[in-house]
């Protein structure tokens, strides 16, 4: 049964530049396969994978879920929601793992935008056996949201109930760091764009919006309590 989130799949039109943009961010890929259409980058408690698709916007396109009895290659997870899930032992994210250096930056959450949170709760939480650690409703925050946590990552849901949307999709990544002081400094030293440090909508957390070599998906910087 899946438990932890092995690695974010990402599609970009172009690798070579979606690969340069997040060196700047996240530092060098431990793989780099321009053969292969795709990189890959090694955190501290998950990884991305970044591929390449010669149609569409870049975009968060699946995530791929560690799971008892599943195979080294991962493989599609079907589901009602339409969602790109899939499952893997693990093994080739602990491979690189070994020799990847410790990074500044590591996932704190990613979002998923829902039309239904009952079907999530139903896939993550009773058919994956992902811990629901909170569900609750804040309008000014866009609806019900749900956070399932897992492998010390959040993929936090919200469903912004009849007036939200549609269908299902991966939106966002939120980075967490220790010091969000010293990193905004670092990242802005290498040309990333930030906006100003401000408190985040939990107490005592500290955030920044990611502006710049985040491929246009919507990134934010966290500093938890």
């Amino acid at each position: 049964m899946p438990q932890v989130f092995d690695r974010i799949l990402v599609t970009v039109p172009d690798l070579a530049v979606a690969a340069a943009a997040y060196s700047k961010l996240l530092g060098a890929p431990e793989r780099n396969d321009p053969v292969a259409g795709c990189a890959t980058w090694v955190l501290a408690n998950t990884a991305i994978e970044v591929s390449q698709r010669v149609d569409g916007a870049p975009a968060v396109s699946g995530l791929v879920l560690t799971g008892d009895g599943a195979g080294e290659q991962a493989a599609p997870l079907a589901n009602p929601l339409g969602l790109d899930l899939r499952t893997c032992d693990g093994s080739a994210m602990t491979t690189l793992r070994k020799a990847a250096p410790e990074r500044q930056l590591r996932i704190d959450h990613l979002v998923l935008r829902t039309a239904d949170a009952d079907a999530c709760i139903a896939l993550f939480g009773d058919q994956l056996g992902i811990r629901l650690a909170l569900d609750k409703t804040v309008p000014r925050w866009g609806g019900r949201m749900l956070f399932f946590r897992g492998g010390k990552m959040t993929l936090e849901v919200i469903d912004a109930g009849a007036d939200g949307e549609s269908r299902n999709y991966f939106w966002g990544i939120a980075y967490q760091c220790d010091d969000i002081d010293s990193v905004v400094a670092d990242l802005t030293g290498r040309g990333v764009v930030l906006s100003g440090v401000r408190e985040g909508r939990k107490p005592g957390t500290r955030v920044a919006t990611i502006k710049s070599h985040c491929l246009e998906i919507p990134s934010l910087l966290i500093q938890q309590a």
